[in-house]
């Protein structure tokens, strides 16, 4: 069977699960299912009408639709078949760029009997993304002097995709005179580190050029370059040193741009060009890229975008100190941003009736409301409400649903309209 093939066969398998599991968790008014990204627009996701238990005239009868929590509307529900589709196609990276299983999220409401179920739609990995350098060409100044066995760290590959689509191994093609050495970091990932496998010299050979291969695990294999162009230099037998390995600080996510985080230091014992010490980043995210600036001189690291607690709570980043010979140590730098109450409740109204009997008994919904607050701790809990003296309560309901319901009888000669304010 060609690779193609394979693929379209791990589609279909992954499809029929999602529809076995939805089928199973439906009774208990959720439904899940999963998809691969990068879907044509139209595309099934799942049999709702089915998973629901309901013939397809009592379905279209019933007021169904599809309710998104964000702005973009992901899923739509073909009213014909009752199944539900991709709106548009969806790229995982550029949604879940930071999450290792990536969830959109929807609600069902059936407007005609005042329920609703969530739908979780789980959008998997495909490998549509190579591994990439941040640096494509890497100059590297090592001095003659240097033993057999120094290691140089090199600047990871980035690859978007996850699992086993996600960067795989490193692999240096060049001369005799080094090697490739991989360490595991903290978190799993590979650090790549060029070693010196035999002493240099300057007189034999001024320049050293290799290359750094980076694959992920995809079916094929997907790669990405960077050339090392190493310049033998005369000697400098000091490295700088930072005064601490770890940088830690907090700061409230609206600090202003300009603001200086923390200042990191490193010495170096050498004189004149071999001493002048160097910053730069050696590991930071993109995102991370566009929110911090670090001086290379002074080693000041400053805001110059605005932070944003509900998109990323923390950064890690690691820093550079290197001298004029090259020779260089690195510190890791973690910046927490704490929340503050910048988000405002929001109320957005499921379902509602627009008349109401008079002999409706007391209980009755009239109304379904959904409330959140993307802010944390006490300043997302949300309180909700009514104004007094009105034939009206408010009940909670599952998660963050609130149902508006009759608390007496009602007359319509008393009274023949109300007005109800919900205040979150």
């Amino acid at each position: 069977m060609s690779a193609a093939g394979r693929r379209w066969g791990r589609r279909q398998r992954a499809l029929l699960w999602g529809v076995l599991l939805a089928a199973l968790e439906a009774a208990w008014g959720q439904l899940r299912y999963s998809v691969p990204e990068e879907m044509p627009k139209g595309s099934f996701v799942g049999d709702v009408a089915k998973d629901l238990g309901l013939q397809l005239p009592e379905f279209s009868d019933r007021g169904v639709r599809i309710v998104s929590e964000g702005r973009t509307q992901y899923f739509v529900l073909h009213g014909k078949t009752g199944y539900l589709v991709t709106a548009e196609r969806i790229d995982r990276e550029q949604l879940c760029r930071l999450l290792e299983k990536c969830v959109l999220r929807c609600e069902l409401i059936v407007e005609g009997e005042m329920k609703f179920y969530e739908i979780e739609v789980e959008i998997t990995d495909i490998n549509d993304n190579a591994p990439t350098f941040r640096e494509t060409e890497k100059e590297l100044r090592v001095s003659e002097l240097t033993a057999p066995g120094s290691r140089f760290p090199l600047r990871e590959a980035q690859d978007a995709d996850s699992g086993r689509n996600s960067l795989q191994s490193y692999e240096l093609s060049g001369d005799e005179h080094f090697s490739l050495a991989v360490q595991a970091g903290p978190g799993g990932d590979q650090r790549p580190e060029l070693v010196l496998a035999k002493a240099l010299d300057r007189e034999e050979a001024a320049f050293h050029e290799l290359v750094l291969r980076a694959s992920d695990g995809g079916d094929p294999a997907r790669t990405g370059t960077a050339h090392i162009h190493v310049t033998v230099l005369d000697a400098n037998d000091n490295a700088p040193v930072f005064s601490q390995a770890e940088y830690t600080v907090r700061v409230p996510e609206d600090v202003p741009v300009g603001s200086v985080l923390v200042t990191v230091t490193a010495t170096d014992a050498d004189e004149g060009l071999n001493g002048h010490v160097k910053y730069s980043f050696h590991k930071i995210s993109d995102r991370a890229a566009e929110l911090f600036h670090l001086d290379s001189d002074t080693g000041e690291i400053s805001v110059k975008d605005h932070l944003d607690f509900e998109k990323i709570s923390s950064h890690e980043l690691e820093v550079q100190a290197h001298d004029g010979g090259e020779l260089s140590d690195t510190a890791k730098v973690v910046i927490t941003v704490t929340d503050v109450n910048d988000n405002v409740p929001e109320i957005s109204v499921r379902s509602a009736l627009s008349s109401i009997s008079e002999d409706a008994p007391p209980g009755t919904v009239i109304a379904l409301l959904h409330v959140q607050d993307r802010d944390s701790g006490a300043s997302g809990e949300v309180h909700c409400s009514l104004d007094r003296d009105i034939p009206f309560r408010l009940q909670s309901s599952q998660g963050s649903y609130y149902s508006v319901v009759t608390a007496r009888e009602l007359d319509r000669e008393q009274v023949s309209e109300y007005n109800v304010t919900v205040r979150a």
